[in-house]
């Protein structure tokens, strides 16, 4: 064997060796250096808030520190361009929402694929939503308000937070499924909404249920059911929708949140940050620290979140449709 055919050997052979190691081994090991967490909302929310606890808990685990930075605007737009456009190395990661889902199905046009554009790591929380009326008015349950509903048509009001929000969208959602004809009236934000409901001026509201916890401990507010699969953890005395069975039997309706990469990230670097997040939503400090934000913690694989995030966009696509409210 001739000296060049014992070179091309020996580069195969280590070629193939460098193949079999795993893939931090065969590269720079990720991460090497900070990570950063783009949320698309204020600074001391409960998305920022949820953000920073589990930022908190992965960076020892990886070994860097792990940090947020607040994009806020209407849709998540700006946060979610920023991230898509991004280095896909696994340092920028966006925080996505229900809120990304119906911004999705909402706008016309948007700077980025919400499915194409990014690759999702793991779901952080959910949080539900209630539909809530005055205390002391006529209904006790949520069968009072749907008898009420059926044999009135047109009469009864339910506030939201404005048009599109995922609040709006459940409230839609609900009067469909349900079957009944109400009017569904957004205002601008919940206090609004809270105010007005105490105020007699509207007959229930569906909002998420975190805001409206101070009016509801407070006894100024009643909860007839939240919407989500099962009850909440905060109200275990509430039933969900869906007990009350008939149209609404399968009804389930939560917000929630996650992270995401830039699409054509490494499966390598999406797969260490995900299993790092998971085992930190799995830390009863950290599941407790949600709880007492009205979060309920709840990973998932990178799989999971797409297929979540993707039935979430046509659900809200049908109901946008259904409601006929105008794209943006």
């Amino acid at each position: 064997m001739d000296m060049n055919s014992s070179l091309l050997r020996r580069r195969n052979l280590l070629a193939l060796a460098a193949a079999a190691l795993p893939w931090p081994a065969r590269s720079q090991a990720f991460p090497s250096r900070p990570l950063k967490i783009v949320v698309p909302n204020a600074a001391g929310g409960a998305a920022d808030l949820t953000a920073r606890i589990v930022a908190q808990k992965i960076a020892g685990p990886l070994g860097q520190n792990v940090v947020i930075e607040n994009k806020p605007s209407a849709g998540g737009i700006v946060a979610g361009e920023s991230v898509a456009r991004a280095e896909p190395d696994g340092y920028t990661v966006l925080l996505i929402s229900s809120g990304t889902a119906v911004s999705a199905a909402l706008f016309k046009s948007l700077p980025f694929d919400t499915l194409r554009d990014f690759a999702p790591v793991s779901m952080l929380a959910t949080f539900d939503l209630a539909i809530v009326v005055k205390e002391g008015g006529r209904f006790k349950t949520l069968g009072d308000l749907l008898s009420y509903a059926r044999a009135n048509p047109g009469k009864l009001n339910v506030g939201t937070p404005q048009i599109g929000t995922t609040q709006n969208l459940a409230a839609e959602l609900f009067k469909s499924t349900a079957g009944i004809d109400v009017q569904v009236v957004p205002f601008n934000g919940t206090p609004p909404v809270i105010t007005a409901l105490r105020s007699g001026e509207l007959d229930a509201a569906i909002d998420i249920l975190g805001p409206l916890m101070p009016q509801i401990t407070a006894h100024a507010l009643r909860p007839l059911a939240v919407l989500g699969a099962r009850r909440a953890q905060q109200l275990p005395d509430v039933p969900a929708a869906r007990e009350t069975g008939g149209a609404l039997a399968d009804f389930n309706v939560s917000s929630w949140n996650g992270l995401a990469v830039p699409a054509r990230t490494a499966p390598e670097a999406i797969a260490r940050v995900s299993r790092e997040v998971q085992a930190a939503l799995a830390q009863p400090e950290v599941k407790q620290r949600l709880l007492e934000l009205n979060l309920v913690a709840q990973g998932s694989t990178p799989a999971q979140l797409r297929e979540h995030l993707a039935a979430d966009i046509k659900r809200w696509s049908d109901v946008i449709a259904r409601a006929k409210i105008q794209r943006q």
